[in-house]
């Protein structure tokens, strides 16, 4: 929904009650839009444009959703009148925290059950990130979960996995069973030829030392391929 212009004064000049910091003050910060959350961390406008403006214009540029607004790498954000580097670097906290804090909010399972379970855990943490991650679930013989780690961080298309990391640290830690999770960002949730090397590459260096890879889940933004449940285990 296009935004009601505001006269262009500096948010100072304008009524206690609309200006977006007094409001988080009075109101909580529950009170205030997107945009004047973004103009918060802002801070100040610029000659042509309001920090709530520019709140605004950050938002149209990915039709109002924080989710994509998540995906904008720094450089992109910086090309916006009035966010320059400490301004960019802020705004990409802010929406990280707020993606960590919802992927806290879950409770973490004590057992996996099946990819369901994995899917619920893994989700909230991955399924909105601009690049590929790859993390470990290490399970117990009865399916418990002793840790969850992150393996390796790549890149928009691609991330690169050493199974000698994750097979030394599920003997450390003991382990028996063995999750590979990563996420795609495009959105496509179907395996790639590289991610069924990765996979047998995983498998194979598992059972050598009688460790079982026992799924590798794909996450997307909406869409998710368990190895597991397409009998490519």
């Amino acid at each position: 929904m296009p935004h009601k212009k505001t006269e262009h004064r500096s948010i100072k000049e304008w009524d206690e009650a609309d200006r977006p910091r007094e409001k988080l003050m009075h109101c909580g910060a529950a009170a205030l839009t997107d945009a004047e959350l973004l103009a918060v961390l802002i801070g100040s406008g610029t000659v042509e444009h309001s920090a709530v403006e520019i709140g605004h214009l950050l938002l149209e540029s990915v039709n109002g959703s924080l989710v994509e607004l998540g995906r904008k790498p720094l450089s992109e954000l910086q090309t916006f009148n009035g966010i320059g580097l400490a301004r960019g670097v802020s705004i990409a906290a802010a929406l990280e925290l707020g993606r960590r804090r919802r992927a806290a909010d879950l409770p973490v399972p004590e057992h996996i059950s099946g990819s369901t379970d994995i899917v619920t855990l893994f989700q909230p943490l991955l399924a909105d990130l601009p690049h590929e991650e790859v993390w470990i679930l290490l399970l117990a013989r009865s399916k418990r979960i002793i840790e969850r780690f992150r393996v390796s961080q790549g890149g928009i298309e691609a991330t690169v996995i050493d199974p000698r990391i994750i097979i030394r640290r599920a003997l450390d830690r003991n382990a028996s069973g063995i999750v590979l999770v990563h996420n795609h960002p495009s959105g496509d949730a179907r395996p790639s030829e590289q991610d069924m090397l990765n996979t047998q590459k995983v498998r194979l260096a598992a059972s050598y030392f009688d460790i079982r890879l026992l799924d590798h889940v794909i996450i997307a933004e909406s869409d998710t391929f368990s190895f597991a449940e397409h009998g490519l285990l």
